[in-house]
């Protein structure tokens, strides 16, 4: 069962929609997690969501207490979420990407994207990792072509994936095959 935990964000019933057609999905507003559902989940999702990281603590609670005990996805807070935990700086951007269209590139660190590859993805954020980042077992695998921006990431031995980007949107080229090699790793 997949668990979405829903940081209020208008994209997250489409999320919902695109996880189920792979798997049981459930999904609970950050604020009020159902313990039960978050034990017998294999995979967590957490959302995209407005504000930053910092904005919630229950979900960085959840994710330290469950990274290498779980499948873990982000997507655009979700992402920036899991990178905060990991010591990443979540800074704003200088140009707001709302219903934006970027082509990104997959880079030689991927293990589950064709290297090389590139396609169009749906952005919607103002925030983005600062880098350098640094941090044990996470490569930096997809990045727009234009601004070289972190567009997603991996971590294999952990099980950890997170999009900058949202897959589920219209905007996103082959969204659905990304989610079903994610969640076939």
């Amino acid at each position: 069962m997949i668990y979405v935990i829903d940081h209020k964000d208008s994209f997250t019933h489409n999320v919902i929609h695109q996880f189920s057609l792979f798997d049981e999905v459930e999904c609970d507003d950050f604020s009020q997690i159902n313990k039960s559902k978050l034990r017998k989940a294999t995979t967590l999702v957490f959302s995209p969501g407005p504000g930053s990281p910092r904005d919630y603590p229950l979900s960085s609670k959840i994710y330290n207490q469950f990274k290498g005990k779980k499948r873990i996805i982000g997507i655009c807070l979700g992402f920036q979420q899991i990178l905060f935990n990991e010591g990443g700086k979540i800074i704003e951007q200088n140009k707001i990407y709302h219903g934006f269209q970027s082509q990104i590139f997959v880079n030689e660190s991927s293990k589950l994207f064709s290297r090389g590859r590139k396609f169009k993805v749906g952005r919607y954020h103002s925030l983005k990792l600062e880098e350098p980042f640094n941090s044990k077992n996470f490569d930096i695998t997809m990045r727009c072509v234009t601004t070289n921006t972190a567009m997603s990431f991996e971590n294999n031995v952990d099980k950890i994936y997170g999009f900058q980007f949202h897959p589920e949107s219209f905007l996103t080229i082959n969204g659905k095959l990304l989610i079903k090699k994610i969640l076939s790793a």
